[in-house]
């Protein structure tokens, strides 16, 4: 008979390596922003062409996080992590000895397979921890890595791009993720409820068409923001139609299909689109404003403060990692407890605020912008992104649990695009008319009212009852 000590040791050696795999994705994705000047004076190329690399790293995680979920689920799931581990070390090691961009790219895109490692490893952790009050605490504490690594991660990245190069952050990387692949093979149990069951490839082909050519619609239209060009304008459109006639497709394949890789009746349920609909409402709203705006108002010397890089990091960026870091497992804690559509709603709600500080005194006071930044902290990477990840695996049908996850990395992904598509295209417009602080406002308060459709949509997500704590189970505790 299993032992309750047996039991605790097993799941905190699982959390020893879902955090180690967690971290080592987290630091491949946010470790080289402070680099990429760097990387391009040593590959000898501009900056866009850098940027573009981390585009194509992002996009190529959003498509395969829609697929290796469910993957996982018939194949097993330890035995996927595994492998994306390892092609994360591939794809670090190539970009480490990257002659040109061109490798860099390959690197980059190859490393993209571990996209889906914290879905993939919040899956892993409900099917080891059925307490649903210690699930939840858990669960936050591996999302909260999702939001940055204690806010030291682009610290590091710039540390070790300003004294050894770019390629030994891509040297560290391959480390981490060797350390996390052990650490999986020996501490992680394999599990595959789908077993048997045939993937549905066609299906994968056309939604990772169709999400494909939606970001990279996204991308050429964010082109638009800074310079009109009617060649790039109808390239977006051909990918619209195509990401259209693609999803058309996929929804076709999908009612034929006799193991399709999801249900059309899935679809159609409010478990699904309405989690899907707030991910990707919630990250338009504020991705870009705690990623781009603010970070460019707070260094612009007119109309912002004339603060230095290293000093925006960190009295903005750091502050906001941390707080969502230290917030994560707290909320993560109260979820089952409280519910997780009221604490999501609390976030927004918090959100809300955040963003109202931000556009009427931030602007004006750094002290102020300091303040919103650091609720922003708590109350969105702390709090929203916690529960938006978790009621991706608790909300998902019980014969596809890989399934909702999978879409909703996708929706993060959707939502971050579309973030930089709407709020700086909105920054632009508005500047022609002369007033730049009006402008920085306009983008904040079109952040606030994307945020609070976000808000809406999250009253018509369904309560994940299973994963909640009953009424009369919390008076017994």
């Amino acid at each position: 008979m299993t032992t309750p000590t047996a039991t605790r040791n097993n799941v905190t050696a699982l959390m020893v390596a879902l955090l180690a795999a967690c971290v080592a994705f987290q630091l491949n994705a946010s470790m080289l922003s402070p680099a990429l000047v760097t990387m391009g004076n040593e590959l000898q190329t501009d900056q866009a062409t850098i940027g573009l690399s981390q585009t194509w790293f992002f996009t190529a995680a959003a498509l395969f996080s829609l697929f290796l979920p469910r993957l996982s689920d018939i194949v097993g799931r330890k035995k996927i992590l595994l492998g994306m581990m390892l092609l994360m070390a591939v794809g670090s090691v190539i970009a480490a000895l990257a002659p040109d961009v061109t490798w860099l790219f390959v690197g980059r895109i190859i490393q993209g397979v571990s996209g889906p490692t914290v879905p993939l490893c919040l899956i892993m952790l409900r099917s080891a921890v059925s307490n649903n009050r210690k699930y939840g605490a858990l669960m936050g504490l591996i999302t909260a890595v999702n939001g940055g690594v204690a806010g030291v991660d682009s610290f590091v990245g710039g540390y070790f791009a300003e004294n050894f190069g770019f390629r030994s952050i891509f040297w560290l990387m391959v480390a981490l993720a060797i350390v996390a692949t052990f650490l999986i093979a020996f501490l992680a149990n394999e599990s595959k409820p789908a077993a048997g069951t045939t993937m549905d490839w066609l299906g994968v082909f056309f939604i990772v068409i169709a999400v494909g050519a939606l970001l990279t619609a996204l991308n050429e239209g964010a082109k638009l923001a800074t310079a009109f060009d009617a060649g790039t304008l109808t390239f977006a459109v051909v990918l619209t139609v195509v990401a259209a006639v693609a999803f058309f497709a996929f929804w076709t394949v999908e009612k034929r299909a006799k193991q399709p890789m999801v249900e059309t009746v899935h679809l159609r349920q409010r478990s699904t689109w309405a989690p899907l609909l707030t991910t990707t409402l919630t990250m338009t709203g504020i991705f870009a404003v705690i990623n781009g705006i603010v970070p460019a108002y707070v260094q612009a010397a007119d109309p912002g403060f004339g603060v230095g890089p290293t000093e925006m990091s960190l009295i903005i960026l750091t502050p906001y990692a941390l707080l969502g870091w230290l917030f994560g497992p707290i909320s993560g804690r109260l979820a089952p407890v409280l519910g997780y559509t009221k604490v999501l709603r609390i976030g927004l709600v918090g959100s809300l605020v955040a963003l109202a500080i931000i556009a009427l005194f931030g602007l004006n006071n750094l002290p102020m912008m300091i303040v919103g930044t650091a609720l922003l902290g708590i109350m969105y990477a702390g709090t929203v992104n916690i529960m938006l990840n978790g009621l991706g695996v608790v909300l998902s049908p019980q014969g596809n649990p890989g399934f909702l996850p999978g879409m909703n990395a996708g929706a993060f992904n959707l939502g971050a695009g579309l973030s930089f598509l709407v709020l700086p295209a909105v920054l632009v417009a508005t500047s022609a008319l002369g007033d730049a602080k009006g402008s920085y406002l306009t983008v904040v308060v079109v952040g606030f009212a994307i945020t609070f459709a976000a808000f809406a949509a999250s009253l018509l997500i369904p309560k994940p009852v299973d994963a909640e704590v009953a009424e009369h189970e919390e008076v017994a505790a």
